[in-house]
């Protein structure tokens, strides 16, 4: 579907991580939260790949550009890098002013990522949010974020960028895993389990280690399955 790029062979490959929580790299205080990129590097080989996880707790496609952090990231890129732009969670939040990001700007600002970074001849990659833990009465799994998925596969689309949709993929993750089993991919602890969360958790959103590792399991097979370039440095 998409041309294969090709590398010297004793060249490095940087692979930023550009996003959210999801992804992001925990602070002590939070662990056992932890974000599926913590978890990425595992599957390459050591000495042709490097993970620079850039992603943040909390940030938009707003926030990333607003704070600095996209900027930041563009004037480290390197011909032949690639960036893995996962979005969507916080930019769908209405009840946060800073962090909204209304669908017509965040189609946009995928547009201005992808542009920004193929302008340093690399290349971006567009993954859907993951998917939240969501059961109702009944046991049904439904989803919480609208139209923000559908944007980042309208752009990958548009702009014939790699598309990872972590969002199809999770909720199949889940919904195999069921309704309670599925707990323990997520940051769920009971009272006194873990001194960080002394009252104990109950997070749908951010994952444990072993969600953080099916994540990146999951994105590990898409890039075999998509045939991107970066599958010729999995182990």
């Amino acid at each position: 579907m998409f041309a294969a790029q090709t590398f010297a062979q004793n060249e490095k490959v940087t692979i930023f991580l550009a996003g959210d929580s999801t992804m992001s790299v925990k602070l002590p205080e939070k662990r056992p939260e932890t974000g599926w990129g913590e978890m990425f590097s595992q599957h390459f080989i050591d000495c042709q790949i490097k993970i620079d996880n850039r992603a943040q707790n909390g940030r938009s496609t707003k926030t990333f550009i607003s704070e600095g952090r996209w900027q930041a990231m563009i004037d480290s890129l390197e011909k032949g890098h690639y960036v893995f732009i996962q979005f969507g969670h916080n930019d769908a939040s209405k009840d946060k002013g800073e962090r909204y990001t209304p669908p017509e700007d965040f189609r946009k600002n995928l547009i201005k990522f992808v542009a920004e970074v193929r302008a340093k001849k690399a290349f971006p990659v567009l993954l859907t949010s993951v998917m939240r833990r969501r059961f109702d009465a009944e046991g049904k799994f439904y989803d919480t974020h609208g139209e923000y998925p559908d944007i980042v596969r309208n752009v990958s689309a548009d702009q014939k960028v790699p598309l990872i949709d972590l969002h199809r993929s999770s909720e199949a993750l889940i919904k195999k895993y069921g309704v309670e089993n599925s707990r323990k991919l997520f940051l769920q602890l009971k009272a006194g389990e873990n001194p960080n969360y002394p009252n104990g958790v109950e997070d749908n959103t951010h994952f444990s280690p072993l969600g953080a590792e099916e994540m990146a399991k999951l994105v590990v097979q898409e890039i075999k399955e998509n045939k991107i370039a970066l599958r010729k440095y999995l182990k």
